[in-house]
């Protein structure tokens, strides 16, 4: 099959050639009719030759055209379909998002609260215990004052007692002491 097309161009080529070696001097239709015949024999030919090529070529283009058309289709489809998945994800995930905000927001405000009401607890017993001990102090100091008192009161009788007891007073008074221990006993 080669060989026929190259015989028939090569034949075709060699006719072209003859033409052009031809007297040119009045016969420049006969020259455009041999042309044209030269033209319609070697499209014959190679439409004869390439057909099968061609059309299985076009047809493959087109296979392939609709392919890559179908498959960009489906591509298309599919990131849509993804976008439409992430979409909801996300949305997903901003809700979740919110959620876990407005449950740290609310247990923050619990923990507020609990850590106010320690604090009141505490302050309490703080005050409470702040006035057993301002109570225990005060208790203490006045036993202190009283004893004080006391010890100043006795020093006091004492030394009134030196200067205005004499000796006499003094036996008088071991005596009256003595007779009653011994009365007692």
């Amino acid at each position: 099959m080669r060989a026929i097309f190259v015989t028939l161009l090569m034949f075709l080529s060699m006719t072209g050639v003859a033409l052009a070696a031809e007297d040119h001097s009045g016969g420049a239709m006969k020259d455009f009719f041999w042309r044209m015949f030269n033209f319609a024999i070697f499209a014959g030919v190679l439409y004869f030759l390439c057909r099968r090529a061609v059309r299985q070529y076009f047809a493959g283009r087109r296979e392939t055209i609709e392919t890559t058309l179908n498959e960009a289709e489906r591509f298309r489809n599919e990131a849509a379909e993804r976008l439409r998945e992430y979409d909801a994800k996300l949305e997903k995930a901003s809700e979740e998002i919110k959620e876990m905000v407005e449950m740290i927001r609310s247990q923050g405000e619990d923990e507020k609260e609990q850590i106010i009401r320690d604090a009141h607890t505490t302050a309490a017993k703080m005050k409470a215990d702040a006035e057993t001990r301002i109570d225990y102090e005060f208790k203490k100091a006045m036993a202190e004052l009283k004893e004080e008192a006391a010890r100043l009161s006795v020093e006091t009788a004492e030394e009134i007692l030196r200067e205005k007891t004499t000796e006499k007073d003094h036996e008088n008074m071991v005596n009256e002491f003595l007779n009653r221990m011994v009365t007692r006993n």
